[in-house]
């Protein structure tokens, strides 16, 4: 077993590539009551189109399988649902789906090996029939139809769909009701065989663990299946232009939603490609997300002092293959005045440059955030897995954070922050 540790969050990492391929990772957390898995596979809502390894043709699925598979995993052939049997076990279990993967968990104080049995067993036991398959879209039509009425995450899809052509990530996770009706259990099975492989999936255990016996405990309990071969994933030629630069949409809202999108390159497609020059950027744009818009800036204070937003927005840098974007979001009676002004402040700071003493502050803080994720079993385990995904070990974040300087953080201000790949997305008032 590989152990990285570090000395800044004084936390090590122990990390083993399994003969079956499965990449198992566990930070030790001694004294802490709390105890957290999460195990996931590299698959996420933007594989549609994929070649199976051993295969030449391209395989095309519906949209949506990847979280409907999701929903069906939890159904065994004994008439029992996973989730039901672990909360009677007294755990906390949930599983999600995102663009780039999707994940099973569950946390306890007690009981851990005794849910491990069933967590390990129902990840790997799929059981699809044409009954079940049929029945759950009705249920997951039901959650399409509540998210189509659900504002705030309207506003966050008009977003990427002004911005993205093609992408699937423009793409609702959950599908529409017309691509789920189109999957069935041989689509599902063949979906789980190609990317639940255990050479395509990561685990990660966070909590008071001996590192070696947790291990022959997960060890124990996989099943007997060989690594397969890698999975070529075919997403659509994007353009590097947005679509349309505004989108409003009428719903019930008791007071305007926005989001400011800013297409950005795909950091696979960047200059100097590689773990650290993704780490590094994503870090300069937290920076300059806070510096533009965060609570302490001179744009903050001049939109909540005239009334025109009233509390600090949500501000993300996704990324992930094939696609990265920042998303700015929040409340304002006034979202047309909120991205005039937020432009306006990208020019200025582009113009008279980043203030020192302003950065070293905003830096200062964000390492501070950093080091605080490690107090969280979740967050810890989370993150892991997510950067992981990407390539990334999180605690790259740590030792990364003090090399991005002024110049660096300027340079990316001007090739990222560009005009004419923003957009804005406004969710108001039925009229």
């Amino acid at each position: 077993m590989q152990v990285i540790e570090n000395l800044k969050a004084k936390e090590k990492l122990y990390t083993e590539k399994l003969e079956n391929g499965l990449t198992v990772m566990i930070i030790p957390k001694k004294g802490m009551n709390k105890k957290y898995i999460i195990w996931g596979t590299n698959y996420g809502s933007n594989e549609s189109s994929f070649i199976v390894p051993g295969e030449t043709e391209v395989t095309t699925v519906p949209d949506g399988v990847a979280h409907f598979l999701e929903h069906k995993m939890f159904e065994q052939e004994n008439g029992r649902n996973s989730l039901d049997v672990l909360t009677e076990i007294g755990v906390s279990a949930n599983a999600y789906t995102t663009n780039d993967h999707t994940a099973y968990l569950y946390e306890c104080t007690e009981h851990f090996y005794e849910a491990l049995d069933e967590f390990m067993d129902y990840v790997q036991h799929p059981y699809f029939t044409d009954e079940n398959v049929e029945k759950e879209k009705g249920i997951i039509g039901q959650e399409i139809m509540m998210y189509d009425d659900y504002p705030d995450w309207k506003v966050y899809l008009n977003a990427l769909q002004a911005m993205y052509e093609k992408f699937p990530v423009r793409l609702d996770t959950v599908g529409t009701i017309e691509t789920i009706s189109k999957i069935n259990k041989e689509i599902l099975y063949k979906c789980y065989n190609t990317f639940y492989n255990p050479s395509n999936m990561a685990m990660v255990i966070c909590g008071d663990f001996e590192p070696d016996e947790i291990l022959q405990e997960i060890k124990r309990r996989l099943i007997d299946i060989k690594g397969n071969g890698e999975i070529k994933r075919i997403y659509p030629e994007e353009p590097d232009s947005i679509v349309k630069e505004r989108v409003t949409q009428h719903m019930e809202v008791s007071r305007p939603l926005y989001t400011i999108g800013i297409k950005d390159k795909p950091i696979d497609n960047c200059q100097g490609n590689g773990k650290e020059e993704m780490v590094k950027k994503h870090i300069a744009i937290e920076i300059l997300l806070h510096l533009l818009f965060g609570e302490s800036s001179e744009l903050y204070k001049k939109l909540y002092d005239k009334g025109t937003i009233s509390s600090a927005p949500s501000m993300d840098y996704e990324f992930s293959r094939g696609y990265a974007h920042i998303l700015i979001s929040g409340q304002s009676n006034n979202p047309e005045e909120v991205y005039e002004s937020f432009k306006q402040q990208v020019q200025t700071v582009k113009q008279q440059g980043i203030d020192e003493n302003n950065f070293n502050r905003i830096r200062k803080t964000l390492y501070g955030d950093y080091m605080k994720e490690y107090n969280d079993v979740t967050d810890i385990a989370r993150m892991f897995l997510a950067d992981y995904f990407k390539g990334i070990n999180s605690f790259e974040y740590i030792e990364q954070i003090m090399t991005v300087n002024c110049e660096y953080t300027q340079q990316v201000l001007k090739e990222v922050f560009e005009e004419n790949k923003m957009v804005l997305s406004i969710v108001e008032m039925s009229v």
